[in-house]
């Protein structure tokens, strides 16, 4: 007859402790070693394990860790001490773990096997690789100094001739192929936006704002903006290059914001339909994203919503700001010329802010049409009753007139006086030069929020010689 026997055993623990010099090591005085059937098992009294000093090692002794197996000797360690141990960054370098697939329920995402080719390094004269996008089969690699392709699950052969071939290898990153072009995202990969097969970023180090599509690489800061970014692009340091793609109206946004000595901050809007840079936005965000049809934006502290007031127009993180258009008025540019009125068509709840000619002549702002008149003089100059009760002062127009559906303004010369000038600058109509340069803006007074277009701005000049 069987009779069950009950065996107890514990295996055997060494406790090690690492030192650079040839001292022996100590108990620490928190340590007490007691003696446990044979083995050597450290029993911690007075304080909680976590307080125990971490250059203590637990080893087991025995091989394999089986009952009576062979005692490992105290010459041979089964750890490794590095006494710096300091990490090394490859930055040129790619590494891919294994599989993901959600329906078989494989999770390899924390499989790094160094038995199998698991990494690939771009060109490091490029710099380091700044943003990963997966595009089809193709994965595109943004370094700082180039942007490159490589292909996945596939890889190029090239022949003698110089001819290429795509073929299916057992490969997950093939062929690494820089595309055409000295550009790169620099630092900047918040720059990154993406619509279809168009892909925007900058390149700060080469004062350019780029778009990647299936024609390549394209430098798209040279459509009339060559200046603006070479100054502000060099000027923005170590400042942020925010990228993002407006569903809505179809415009890659980009909003330079320097830290630091840099004063950039702007937020400027590129549309494809036109080929150019169409606006320049008073936000600032944190971070910009589309989804669906809608397009958001935060701060440090909310999320907004764009286009969704139809009452609320202009106005970004609860602030009412006015939208501001620059005209350059310079018809016969080699004719000296007076620039009389201001003329433009549209809606009533514009202004002139700014007027300046080619000579240095300012005009006086010209208010908007419904804020109509101002008391031009107070006291009176002339009258007999000039200072008496009941008088009414003089009144001069001071806004845009409305004329058959169009705004009529005079240019008041807001100029000092000139040396040699016979009548004062403030008393003139017209300022003269070559060419005018005109701000028109929205006010904050007429119909606040609402729609205001502007179709057309002209004026009306006389020539005039020195």
């Amino acid at each position: 007859m069987a009779y069950p026997i009950e065996v107890k055993y514990f295996n055997s623990f060494l406790l090690k402790k690492v030192v650079d010099n040839d001292n022996e090591p100590t108990w620490p005085s928190l340590i007490t070693a007691t003696a446990l059937n044979n083995t050597r098992w450290p029993v911690f009294s007075g304080t909680a394990v976590d307080s125990v000093p971490n250059d203590w090692v637990i080893e087991e002794s025995r091989l394999r860790g089986g009952y009576n197996n062979v005692e490992v000797g105290y010459g041979v360690k089964a750890y490794a001490v590095e006494p710096n141990p300091d990490g090394s960054l490859l930055l040129n370098g790619l590494i891919y773990s294994g599989i993901f697939n959600s329906r078989t329920g494989i999770n390899q995402t924390n499989v790094f096997s160094v038995g199998e080719e698991i990494t690939k390094s771009a060109d490091p004269a490029n710099g380091s690789i700044q943003k990963l996008y997966a595009e089809d089969t193709n994965l595109i690699i943004f370094q700082e100094n180039k942007v490159s392709r490589a292909l996945i699950d596939k890889d190029a052969i090239y022949s003698a001739e110089g001819g290429g071939a795509v073929t299916n290898v057992n490969t997950t990153i093939g062929t690494i192929q820089p595309y055409q072009g000295e550009y790169g995202i620099s630092k900047n990969p918040e720059s990154f936006a993406v619509y279809g097969y168009q892909k925007y970023f900058t390149d700060k180090n080469r004062n350019a704002v780029m778009r990647l599509s299936m024609n390549g690489l394209e430098e798209i800061s040279r459509y009339g903006m060559t200046d603006y970014f070479r100054d502000n692009l060099t000027n923005l340091e170590t400042g942020k290059a925010i990228g993002a793609y407006d569903v809505y109206s179809k415009q890659y946004i980009l909003s330079l914001q320097g830290n630091g000595l840099s004063t950039v901050m702007a937020t400027l809007t590129f549309d494809e339909s036109v080929k150019g840079w169409v606006s320049f936005m008073d936000y600032l965000p944190s971070f910009m994203f589309s989804l669906k049809n809608k397009f958001y934006s935060t701060t440090e502290d909310a999320v907004y919503e764009h286009f969704s007031n139809a009452v609320d127009r202009n106005s970004f993180y609860g602030t009412t700001y006015v939208s501001k258009v620059t005209f350059v008025h310079n018809p016969k540019p080699s004719m000296s010329k007076v620039f009389k009125t201001i003329n433009y068509e549209g809606s009533s709840g514009w202004t002139v802010t700014s007027q300046l000619t080619s000579e240095g002549d300012i005009g006086n702002n010209i208010l908007s049409y419904l804020q109509g008149t101002y008391d031009s003089s107070i006291p009176p100059k002339t009258g007999i009753n000039a200072t008496g009760p009941g008088f009414i002062a003089p009144i001069k127009y001071a806004g845009f007139a409305k004329k058959e559906g169009k705004y009529h303004g005079k240019i008041v010369n807001g100029s000092g006086v000139k040396s040699g000038e016979v009548i004062f600058g403030s008393d003139m109509t017209g300022i003269k030069g070559y060419y005018s340069t005109v701000t028109i803006a929205t006010d904050l007074v007429t119909n606040v929020g609402d729609i205001k277009e502007l179709f057309a701005v002209s004026t009306n000049y006389v020539e005039s010689a020195y």
